[in-house]
């Protein structure tokens, strides 16, 4: 496990802080009383009348909820094998171009947008081209590549982008969930007021799912700052071990070891409070996060619903979950008083709630 985090960190290095930012004021923005932006102004209108979403904005990771049910075999099974590679071979890790990948619908984007155009830059420095110019979808024999082919038209004060013309090498869910090339990606969106943009997006195709799925989030205006590029220098290709590995090296802990770590953990993660909750089931130890995380994971036996990681002990304190570090702090009892999850981005620490 040890190499597995050397080698995320190694990626990690080339991840921006989460707080990106330049003080720099944008002109011609509507302000209070304090000189500040102000973010509930009226959305901004372009020349043709309609919302102009130009701007940076920013997301968390979106949650996507999708029931495992829907998912054809085939589907279910790669993802179990993607799991048990700790997502090695997610496009993201490998320095590839995400696509459609749910999750990467948020973090830091600049739109730039005129009557005919909408472009999309992302802080890995791809980008998308949606076309609004009134032509019609490639319905039939798109040539398949990484962002799609887009056409966006206006419903009132929504615009509405249809996406085909996916190659297959891209995934929908950082949790390993695959797609065919005959994928179809409906996004809507709307921009509430001058700070806020409300984003659907819908995924639909026969070949992978049983009925179309998706997820609805909002971006935030992050005025007066703008986007740091976030270069992916050096990829996966040489991540070592799998989950059957960790599971292979295991040491033994006894269950009444195990039982002083289960409970409630909570922290700060990111700029926002995170909950773990640590049950014990079967002589081991799972953890998941609570509340703000319901989006679909892998479990140990397959794909369930929500995030359920099996811990597998790699000493007495310290475990293995899908390529994460968890340490169990414990007093003088070996009663566990904080949980540190080794992350990519670092060490966070939770503490045990009464």
């Amino acid at each position: 496990m040890k190499l597995i985090l050397a080698a995320l960190l190694l990626f990690a290095g080339t991840i921006p802080a989460a707080a990106q930012w330049l003080d720099h004021p944008w002109p011609d923005i509507p302000r209070t009383a304090d000189g500040l932006p102000d973010l509930t102004a009226p959305a901004p209108r372009g020349s043709d009348g309609h919302p102009d979403l130009t701007g940076v904005w920013t997301a968390p990771a979106p949650v996507a909820r999708l029931d495992p049910a829907i998912l054809q075999r085939w589907v279910s099974d790669l993802a179990s094998q993607r799991q048990q590679e700790y997502y090695k071979t997610r496009p993201f890790f490998q320095c590839q171009p995400s696509g459609p990948e749910t999750e990467r619908f948020g973090g830091w984007k600049r739109f730039l947008q005129t009557p005919t155009t909408l472009a999309i830059l992302n802080d890995d420095l791809t980008h998308r081209v949606i076309h609004m110019d009134g032509r019609e979808l490639l319905e039939s024999n798109p040539v398949p590549s990484w962002a799609g082919y887009s056409v966006g038209n206006w419903d009132g004060d929504t615009l509405v982008v249809d996406s085909t013309g996916y190659n297959d090498k891209t995934w929908v869910s950082r949790y390993g969930v695959s797609h065919t090339e005959a994928l179809r990606v409906t996004e809507r969106y709307r921009r509430i007021d001058f700070g806020r943009l409300q984003v659907e997006v819908t995924f639909t195709d026969p070949g992978a799912f049983a009925e179309p799925w998706g997820t609805t989030f909002t971006m935030e205006l992050a005025a007066d700052t703008d986007m740091l590029e976030s270069v992916c220098e050096r990829g996966s290709e040489d991540w070592p071990g799998t989950l059957s590995d960790a599971i292979d090296q295991a040491v033994s802990v006894p269950t009444e070891v195990l039982a002083r770590y289960v409970g409630v953990y909570t922290g700060i993660y990111s700029g926002s409070e995170r909950t773990y909750e640590v049950s014990l089931s079967g002589g081991q130890l799972f953890a998941r996060i609570v509340g703000d995380y319901d989006a679909v994971g892998l479990g140990a036996a397959g794909l369930d619903e929500g995030v359920s990681r099996l811990l597998v002990p790699q000493s007495e304190t310290l475990f293995d979950g899908l390529g994460l570090g968890y340490r169990f702090i414990v007093d003088d009892r070996g009663v566990a008083t904080d949980l540190m999850v080794i992350h990519v981005t670092g060490d966070y620490r939770y503490s045990r709630q009464p």
